[in-house]
């Protein structure tokens, strides 16, 4: 977003695309970023680390997001923490799009 300060519907900030994910950071500071994220029916992100809490929230569709091994099926409305230094993974099981909160301080 610029810096003009308006009100905005979050789902309608970032867009779907064929077989793709899409991201759009709308803030960026040391302390921490928020980014909404679209994932086409299917894509994903692999199992990975953050060494930073993050939280999601998902605007649309479903997603499956296994954290240590433990699957938790989302839907619009919903939010889960990802807690630091714990193996996590995302699987698109229609489209979805979430927003991202990650806390670096």
């Amino acid at each position: 977003m610029d810096t003009e300060t308006k009100a905005a519907r979050l789902i309608d900030l970032v867009a779907y695309q064929d077989q793709a994910v899409v991201s759009k950071t709308l803030i960026e500071k040391k302390t921490g970023t928020v980014t909404l994220f679209a994932f086409d029916a299917e894509q994903g992100l692999s199992e990975h680390t953050a060494p930073f809490d993050a939280m999601v929230e998902v605007l649309d569709g479903e997603v499956e997001i296994t954290i240590s091994g433990r699957p938790f099926l989302l839907g619009p409305g919903e939010m889960i923490v990802m807690p630091a230094d714990e193996p996590h993974a995302l699987k698109a099981k229609t489209r979805f799009k979430m927003m991202l909160t990650m806390i670096r301080s």
